[in-house]
């Protein structure tokens, strides 16, 4: 059965990735934009390509800058709010663990808009009437996330994931080493081995079960695996940081009827990511361990209490681009405009890590590990975009505004910056980017009607196309995963220059379903990982406070 998905990739790549773990989903997290700017961009959808005159919409197209006849400064606080909803899927119409439903929020004060810019008057009657020069800094994503998500399972569990997934890898190659070089075994199963999430079991050094699984062995001498009680489970995953345009403007006014304008960009990245899985028996009694006696005395006995594993990774990016625009006028009222941005080359640093840790009714055989931090650098190329618009305007009482913007994400691409051979990225990750990944449509709408000359309302709504694409009877498609914003807005212009700028924005994310750790096989039975559901808005309360000069 086809679902519509976006897969949360922290401890399923835990489970089963290397050191350097750059995948589509980052690629494609630190691509898009999510348009922040000023109170009135945001207000009215961020449909500003034919528009202009607004410090927000000089991310949109830069000739924008040239349409506004005076110069203005702004600053924009915000308060940025997520909410998820997270809650287990059924399988086989049965609970699949985590079925509890959980809400959980994450606020955080944001700067989306601060800047400056200055118009110089020509003094011509035709021509070139007006230069305009600004430094502006506006906010093209933030990544704010606080999923959780309970529940119990007796079938399945993180620790019997990460033992199938280390099963082949021979002992000696679950040790702690160069986080650089780590040629062995993936450092969640080094992570969990120290920590005694896992263990050796029957005659091999290379098969390996969970802490809370048994086995026994049948009548043919095969050892069944299976888990040995009720686990109570905890996942968790949390996304923080942000995405911003540094631009230096500069725009022209042709005798009020054509504008043109170009950015220099530069984009700052920062994000952080951690998720985690708890896992804690029911009843101790029924996960006893034995552990031999160094000394050679009989065997020590303790029980499984609970356990925690924990994966986290924080990049910081710096990257620049180009963008140009125009805006025609060719009557009264209607307004033309479109604008180009270049490929973005963005240097990543990545730092990483994991830690673990195992407990037990008898404290003396507690243990845990911790990875060391590995860090990594890489290029992150974002391809190219444009945009165009239209916009009509009834004189001095309103206007609506429509754009469309198109990014074809199979245009991304990694690339090595510390040697030129970039086989690495080439034969893996940005294949699969070229293989899965496809152009991504933004619609966008705004409305702005002023009453009275000193009041505007407004409204806008931004739907989102995702780029993300998979195969269904030998048929690529596009996964069904859009994003849509809706958003209201008052402005205030006085008669002198003060002027100010509210705003709302609600954003409803794509269903996404998260899977903590991997599908296994367990004795004669298949059970797969446990499906949590996450549904996700994001709220933005916004204030523009401006001067115009």
């Amino acid at each position: 059965m086809k679902k519509t998905i976006i897969i949360a990739l922290g401890t399923l790549l835990a489970v089963t990735g290397v050191s350097a773990q750059e995948t589509m989903q980052d690629a494609l997290n630190f691509s898009q934009n999510n348009y922040y700017g000023t109170a009135r961009s945001v207000a009215m959808g961020n449909a500003f390509t034919a528009l202009g005159g607004d410090l927000g919409g000089i991310s949109i197209n830069p000739a924008g800058s040239a349409v506004a006849s005076y110069s203005q400064v702004t600053i924009t606080p915000s308060l940025n709010i997520s909410v998820n909803k997270a809650q287990g899927t059924k399988w086989n119409g049965e609970g699949n663990g985590f079925e509890r439903m959980m809400r959980n929020s994450s606020a955080r004060f944001t700067l989306p808009n601060i800047g400056l810019s200055l118009n110089f008057d020509t003094h011509r009657l035709s021509g070139l009437k007006n230069v305009s020069v600004g430094f502006i800094a506006n906010g093209s994503s933030y990544f704010n996330d606080n999923v959780i998500a309970r529940g119990t399972n007796a079938s399945t569990s993180f620790m019997g994931a990460l033992a199938y997934n280390t099963s082949g890898w021979d002992i000696s190659e679950l040790t702690m080493n160069d986080p650089y070089n780590n040629s062995y075994a993936p450092w969640a199963s080094i992570a969990g081995w120290e920590a005694g999430l896992i263990s050796l079991y029957g005659p091999s050094d290379s098969e390996y079960i969970g802490t809370s699984e048994s086995y026994y062995i049948d009548q043919d001498g095969n050892y069944i695996i299976q888990q040995a009680g009720p686990l109570n489970q905890n996942y968790g995953r949390t996304q923080s940081g942000s995405k911003y345009d540094y631009l230096i403007n500069f725009g022209m006014n042709f005798s009020d009827r054509f504008y043109f304008g170009a950015n220099l960009g530069i984009t700052s990245v920062n994000y952080s990511y951690m998720d985690w899985i708890s896992e804690a028996a029911q009843n101790p009694e029924d996960f006893m361990l034995s552990f031999q006696n160094p000394d050679g005395g009989p065997d020590d006995v303790t029980y499984f209490s609970d356990m925690d594993f924990n994966y986290r990774y924080d990049i910081s990016g710096v990257g620049v681009y180009g963008k140009f625009g125009f805006i025609a006028i060719p009557f009264h009222g209607l307004r033309i405009g479109g604008a180009v941005q270049t490929p973005t080359s963005t240097v990543i640093k990545q730092w990483w890590s994991y830690s673990a840790a195992s407990y037990y009714t008898d404290s003396e055989f507690n243990a845990s590990s911790q990875s060391p931090e590995g860090q990594y650098k890489y290029r992150l190329v974002s391809p190219f975009r444009f945009n165009v618009g239209l916009a009509y305007t009834f004189g001095s009482f309103g206007l609506i505004s429509a754009d469309y913007e198109m990014c074809d994400y199979s245009g991304m691409r990694y690339k090595e910056t510390e040697q030129s051979d970039n086989s690495y990225y080439d034969d893996g990750v940005n294949a699969d980017i070229m293989e899965y990944m496809g152009a991504s449509h933004m619609f966008r709408a705004g409305l702005e009607i002023k009453p009275f000359p000193v009041l505007a309302i407004r409204a806008g709504y931004t739907l989102t196309t995702s780029p993300e694409r998979y195969y269904e009877n030998n048929m690529k498609k596009a996964v069904k995963a859009d994003r849509s914003s809706y958003s209201v807005g008052l402005g205030y212009s006085s008669n002198g220059s003060f002027f100010a700028d509210l705003a709302v924005r609600a954003t409803k994310y794509a269903d996404e379903y998260i899977y903590p750790y991997t599908d296994y096989i367990m004795g004669e039975g298949y059970f797969p990982s446990p499906e949590i559901l996450n549904r996700k808005w994001m709220y933005d309360v916004m204030l523009t406070i401006g001067f115009r000069f």
